[in-house]
């Protein structure tokens, strides 16, 4: 029978631990054996190319004035497609009355984890304004989507960034 060092069976311990424990909000986990891991950041769809960084907030209360050109912008996942992971809605905060706007992947040429919701994500795409028609307001709804600005006849007018990379951070 081979006998196992004690330092090494505290350490496979701590390692199985460390896959147990949650991340904190300053982006690390304090593991068993007392340091800090970084969260992992997962990068969904082509490169991220050199797109200039705006302030989300500014541009969702300027939304009349929107960028011409692809932008990065980050925020909260507050919703996410929870069928294919097609969609996601990026907000300031996850409080519902926090401004917010969709994010579609552009041509659906991939897809964020239908558990995106929860996450930090840096999106880069194109800003556009675009009615929904009211089978789509339905549909998006069904998937756990939220449209704040809703017409009588069911369609809804909403801001959208039309993504071709994204980073999702858990926190």
């Amino acid at each position: 029978m081979r006998v196992v060092p004690s330092s090494l069976m505290r350490s496979v311990i701590a390692a199985w631990a460390c896959g147990l424990c949650a991340c904190s909000p300053d982006r690390s986990a304090v593991h068993a054996t007392g340091t800090a891991a970084p969260v992992s950041t997962q990068h969904y769809g082509a490169a991220f190319s050199s797109a200039p960084s705006v302030d989300f907030a500014d541009m969702l209360a300027h939304a009349a004035t929107k960028p011409e050109h692809p932008v990065q912008v980050e925020g909260m996942v507050r919703h996410s497609c929870t069928r294919r992971g097609c969609w996601l809605e990026l907000a300031t905060a996850m409080d519902e009355a926090a401004p917010g706007c969709r994010v579609v992947l552009k041509d659906h040429a991939f897809f964020v984890p239908l558990d995106s919701a929860g996450s930090h994500a840096r999106v880069e795409g194109v800003v556009d304004v675009n009615v929904v028609p009211p089978a789509m307001v339905a549909h998006m709804e069904s998937e756990g989507g939220h449209f704040a600005n809703k017409n009588a006849d069911g369609s809804a007018l909403e801001l959208r960034i039309v993504a071709s990379a994204v980073d999702l951070r858990r926190l």
